[in-house]
């Protein structure tokens, strides 16, 4: 199955990204935007000197992605670094399956990596792009201090009111 660009990544409002990431400040800090929000559920982020960086939302980490918009632009040239970025074979496995997104819906882990889950398509369902980030950067934050290990009988939701 051929994928596109337009597979890989999905539009948001500017106007309100700051609700996609309003339950990740505690991880990745107060001067962040995001830029680019991929399809398999993870998105890239701008700060204030233009330094792009990488939440992996399925990890519950953050790392420098590029040290600006332009050494992004290039290595989003490269076809290795999109693989293991967008998980171009997984999104490609997952639309195979019959799963499609609609505007403003992302491909969502239905057991995070963190809790055990895996980047197989029958861990993935559609959901909404701000219940994605919402759900994810809580769970995170929940278990960020846990010993490897530790089993996990409740996770507790709260609105996103922004």
């Amino acid at each position: 199955m051929k994928i596109t660009w337009d597979d890989l990544r999905i539009d948001f409002d500017e106007n309100t990204s700051d609700k996609l990431i309003a339950d990740w400040k505690w991880l990745i800090g107060e001067n962040k935007t995001p830029v680019l929000v991929t399809s398999i559920g993870d998105i890239f982020l701008k700060d204030d000197k233009d330094k792009i960086y990488w939440l992996n939302v399925g990890e519950g980490t953050v790392a420098v992605a590029a040290d600006n918009v332009g050494e992004f632009k290039e290595k989003l040239q490269d076809h290795e670094q999109v693989n293991h970025w967008f998980l171009v074979d997984l999104v490609a496995a997952l639309k195979k399956a019959g799963l499609e997104l609609d505007k403003g819906e992302i491909y969502s882990y239905i057991k995070l990596p963190v809790l055990g889950g895996d980047y197989t398509v029958d861990n993935f369902e559609v959901t909404s792009m701000e219940v994605h980030f919402s759900f994810a950067g809580q769970i995170h934050r929940q278990v960020k201090d846990l010993p490897d290990g530790t089993k996990i009988n409740a996770i507790k939701f709260k609105p996103n009111h922004n």
